[in-house]
């Protein structure tokens, strides 16, 4: 489990302790101004009767802080689910919210207030505003914020095409809260909910939802990796596990259940589009018999031992760029690799993953590069 830091978040009167997973650095909070404007903005417009839901909380702030109203809470990231039993177990007066709702299992409508982080990216936020247009009570209302400078390009014009923007609220702390009210556009015949590309070797598109990484080409880190799945999948025993690791639209374990079909696969995400992404093309592909999803934020304890772990990191999350969410990924990889397994892995040369897999496994080689990544093969 990752560690928590800690502050204590002060809204109407209301002490809040909240808890980062994953970052050691005390100076990140687990809210930002964005939290504190569309709270304070919430509690001024909320009523007992109404029925509220919050969408892509990061760490609970939104969610806590509006726990006497009984928000209903939808998050794309596994993450916030962590987020909320560690904060409840730290703010025992209050009330304990229930268990969020992801892209996998999304809460029915109608809601008369939706609190929303908006979203870095500017066709996650139209999909997200087009599918909250469906749930949203006939006099529902919108709180969508987020930090300026996390703003997506074009979002005046991606919200002036999905909902009717009754108003912006002045700016504070560099944190923005856009005020919206039920707009025509539905995610019924919308062109953009499915993008993606033709792999070769694959029997059909691999395509992915908005919030994936990439799901238009294939990324150039992913590109350096591919070709060794196939002689690493090829080497293994019949009935091997292999686990595709923060595995996005599941290109690479798609190519190793290409490769044989006498193999386990599980694929691993934090992001609940991605395990749908993935479900989606493992039935366009007529793989999905042979693979387990998982929607998680790592490696559960629970999952056993792998033969081959495929693991191309993320190395940001939110505005925070950096090795801790790989320096985590890497610790579990090495839990659940069997004794004779390995893992592949790609990264960023800049990050210098050469010296941090040596934490956790005693063989490290390079395995291929090109002059922004390197791809290793780890032993225990």
């Amino acid at each position: 489990m990752p560690e928590m830091t800690s502050e204590v978040l002060e809204i109407a009167g209301k002490s809040l302790i909240l808890q980062r997973p994953g970052i050691a650095a005390s100076t990140l909070r687990a809210w930002d101004a964005a939290d504190e404007l569309l709270l304070d903005e919430a509690l001024k417009r909320i009523t007992a009767e109404q029925r509220v839901l919050v969408i892509d909380d990061t760490f609970g702030a939104l969610t806590i802080g509006l726990g006497e109203f009984a928000p209903v809470s939808i998050a794309d990231s596994a993450s916030l689910a962590l987020s909320l039993k560690a904060n409840a177990a730290r703010n025992k007066a209050l009330q304990t919210p229930p268990e969020p709702h992801s892209w996998l299992n999304p809460p029915d409508g109608p809601f008369d207030l939706v609190v929303m982080r908006i979203p870095r990216h500017a066709e996650y936020l139209a999909w997200l505003l087009r599918w909250v247009n469906a749930q949203l009570s006939e006099n529902g209302c919108v709180l969508a914020g987020g930090m300026i400078k996390h703003l997506p390009e074009r979002s005046v014009d991606v919200f002036s095409a999905a909902v009717v923007t009754e108003s912006v609220l002045p700016a504070r702390k560099k944190a923005r809260v856009v005020v919206c009210r039920q707009g025509k556009a539905t995610l019924e015949g919308w062109p953009a909910t499915w993008k993606g590309y033709e792999q070769e070797g694959l029997p059909a598109r691999v395509e992915a939802m908005p919030a994936v990484f990439s799901r238009e080409r294939l990324d150039i880190g992913t590109r350096e990796l591919l070709p060794l799945v196939k002689p690493a999948v090829k080497t293994l025993n019949s009935g091997a596990r292999v686990l595709d690791l923060a595995c996005g639209n599941g290109v690479l374990g798609l190519t190793a259940l290409a490769c044989r079909d006498d193999i386990a696969l599980t694929f691993s995400d934090v992001s609940s589009q991605a395990v749908a992404s993935v479900e989606h093309n493992l039935k366009h592909c007529g793989y999905l018999e042979r693979a387990q999803l998982l929607h998680s934020d790592g490696v559960p304890k629970e999952s056993g031992k792998y033969q081959l772990i495929i693991l191309n990191p993320p190395f940001h999350e939110g505005g925070v760029v950096g090795d801790h969410i790989a320096l985590r990924l890497f610790k579990e990889a090495a839990e659940h690799l069997a004794a004779d397994g390995r893992v592949l892995m790609v990264g960023n040369r800049h990050l210098g993953y050469h010296r941090t897999l040596k934490r956790y496994f005693r063989s490290v080689q390079q395995r291929a590069a090109s002059p922004r990544f390197v791809v290793f093969e780890a032993a225990l």
